[in-house]
């Protein structure tokens, strides 16, 4: 029986062409696997009569936008998951929902491999295989770009050497990712870091720069979750969708950054965002108001962590799991509202409310009907530094 790949299938040049290159270097039969994120582009149908034209055996093709949002968008949200402290993993989300179609798929078809398009400078390699090790660990990987010499030349040529219905004309001076949770450019002039980006780098945002009215919205949060916008309920989908439209409208979410790659070098990358950096914004603000701080300090280090731990490809890890139960238990009382403006660029909160706000007006007020007893404070900080005294005093006596 002819063996079976499963690709990894974007419908461009490199994948395209990797369909008849695999046959001819493996003999296996392949399946291409596209699954739409939010990427935008051409419709499935034709991506996948594209995989068909070009020699697969199959092409399984998923709109995948509902389960991308609320299984991987909304836990990133949840976790405050920003690399770095700027990048909200845009990429690094997708990958692990790709990989468990793959698995999926692999196992339908009775596949022995999985092939990507990743080079091997990039973190999607990682991703891609740490992923599948965890959920099949008995496929061998093919990586045709990183390990078979396919390099873009060769991929052309390949493509009009066997009639291949790709344009292979255009060429963007970018290395462009994107799907419903923001926008990832790099490569062309931005290799160099003293070249400032410019407009025609971002497709999601609108220059902040530009004159416009402000735009004022509240959203809804349940158990850390966003649930409606300016009280009308919406799927985590959908308030993806809007908050992109509107933030994007405003020029929020664009971020330049050099990037510590988690194969050990550091790259140049712009992002936009719009939706994901509102809401993390918002989200950042409600737990301020209901979460203890004691909670909130430790959670600040988890939110580090489950962030690293997506970037290096590791979801579907023992420790991203255990993760996930802290964070939902630290959600529980995550619910309220957050009054947002969104203008010049930027996301600012201007109104907080919560029926599980752990803040007091009669403790935090100054005015008449402060019910704080500030003659607790003498004896708390007398307490508070003794451990602190005590060195001091031993220090001085032994020099």
């Amino acid at each position: 029986m002819t063996e079976r790949v499963v690709l990894a299938y974007s419908g461009g040049l490199d994948t395209s062409v990797a369909i008849g290159w695999i046959a001819e270097e493996t003999g296996a039969e392949v399946v291409a696997v596209a699954i739409d994120c939010g990427q935008g582009g051409e419709d499935l149908d034709a991506v996948r009569q594209r995989a068909i034209d070009c020699g697969a055996v199959e092409a399984v093709v998923a709109d995948a936008k509902e389960e991308f949002a609320g299984e991987y968008c909304i836990p990133a949200l949840q976790a405050n998951a920003l690399y770095m402290d700027r990048y909200p993993l845009v990429s690094a989300l997708s990958r692990p929902l790709i990989v468990k179609h793959l698995a999926e798929a692999a196992r339908y078809h009775n596949a022995t491999m999985v092939a990507h398009g990743c080079t091997g400078k990039g973190n999607d390699q990682v991703r891609f295989e740490a992923g599948l090790a965890a959920l099949f660990p008995e496929l061998k990987v093919v990586a045709p770009v990183r390990d078979s010499g396919m390099t873009r030349d060769k991929a052309i040529a390949f493509a009009e050497e066997k009639g291949l219905p790709i344009d292979v004309s255009k060429k963007s001076p970018y290395s462009i990712d994107q799907n419903l949770f923001g926008r990832a450019v790099e490569t062309g002039f931005l290799e160099d870091i003293w070249n400032g980006p410019i407009e025609d780098v971002y497709a999601y945002t609108d220059n902040p720069a530009e004159q416009r009215e402000p735009d004022e919205l509240v959203v809804t949060f349940t158990a850390g979750v966003p649930t409606a916008i300016d009280g009308k309920e919406l799927s985590p989908l959908q308030i993806v969708e809007e908050m992109n439209r509107r933030a994007g409208a405003q020029g929020v979410g664009r971020i330049d950054m050099v990037e510590d790659r988690l194969v050990g070098i550091k790259s140049r990358e712009v992002y936009e965002a719009p939706g994901a950096m509102a809401l993390i914004a918002a989200h950042q603000e409600l737990e301020a108001v209901t979460v203890e701080r004691d909670l909130a300090r430790f959670k600040r280090g988890v939110d580090q962590r489950w962030g690293e731990l997506v970037y290096d490809g590791l979801w579907f890890s023992p420790l991203k799991e255990a993760l996930d139960g802290f964070i939902a238990r630290a959600s529980k009382h995550v619910s309220g509202e957050i009054r947002m403006v969104l203008h010049g660029g930027r996301a600012v909160v201007t109104g907080r409310r919560s029926e599980a706000s752990l803040y007091d007006y009669d403790l935090a007020t100054y005015d008449t009907g402060d019910v704080y007893d500030q003659s607790m404070a003498r004896g708390f900080i007398d307490v508070w530094s003794m451990p602190a005294k005590i060195a001091n005093l031993r220090d001085r006596r032994h020099g």
